[in-house]
């Protein structure tokens, strides 16, 4: 299994840039959402569990703005099992990423070097071929009934604690946290947005809330709604491997 990571995996990426093959993981901020005030009682906040480094647009020296945040996002999910040392891979670079989705023929030969967007099943594949990491996908049809699947979200952080990636309409978020009251039913998410185009700053990014708690309802960073009333969503919650 590629989980134990061979030695010289962490040199498998080539020039390091977002474009090529793996990243860096020297020039990013780690545990950004540490320091977000939680928005309710500590005992119904169920989040990410272990180290993870943020991921976004315009790493890497990479432009990727408008088309890249779903990569990115997997690069976030990557850095995780890299932090827990299930492996010694580095996260995959965007084009590395296009490379597998043609070799498992999942995307045609034109498919690398595009600004082509990817979903959550194209994470799930990759996640399964470069990492052996097996993952569940959580379906929504609407995003208004995103609350419903709250109490659901937050077990999968208690039992496996590791990033879960949102994909719908062409925008993708990492998800590192929920917030479910059972009593009132009450919830919200702790989102982490690729979005990003700025430094390495913590405070610009809780600023603009580019890290941070959100409810149904709530604008995303870059404006809009986070969620979309009508649109599907697909979270992608990657399983924590066996310990051996």
């Amino acid at each position: 299994s590629s989980l134990t990571g061979q030695a010289g995996d962490a040199d498998a990426g080539g020039d390091g840039g977002g474009g090529g093959g793996g990243c860096d993981p020297q020039h990013r901020l780690q545990n950004v959402h540490d320091g977000v005030p939680l928005p309710g009682d500590a005992r119904d906040c169920h989040l990410v569990q272990g180290a993870y480094d943020y991921h976004h647009y315009m790493q890497d020296r990479f432009d990727d703005a408008g088309w890249g945040c779903a990569y990115r996002s997997l690069q976030t999910l990557c850095s995780w099992f890299r932090r827990q040392q299930y492996t010694s891979k580095p996260s995959p670079g965007h084009r590395e990423i296009q490379q597998i989705l043609v070799k498992l023929g999942d995307k045609d030969k034109s498919f690398v070097g595009s600004s082509k967007w990817i979903g959550a099943i194209e994470l799930s594949y990759i996640l399964d071929d470069y990492l052996d990491v097996v993952s569940k996908i959580v379906t929504v049809n609407r995003g208004s009934d995103i609350p419903q699947h709250a109490r659901e979200l937050a077990e999968h952080f208690k039992r496996h604690g590791t990033p879960v990636m949102i994909g719908g309409g062409v925008l993708a978020y990492t998800l590192l946290g929920v917030y479910f009251n059972e009593q009132t039913g009450d919830c919200a998410f702790l989102i982490l947005d690729p979005h990003y185009t700025g430094g390495e700053i913590l405070s610009k990014i809780h600023k603009g809330t580019w890290v941070g708690w959100k409810r149904p309802g709530d604008q995303a960073a870059a404006g809009g709604p986070l969620f979309v009333n009508d649109a599907f969503y697909n979270f992608l919650c990657p399983e924590r491997p066996n310990e051996v």
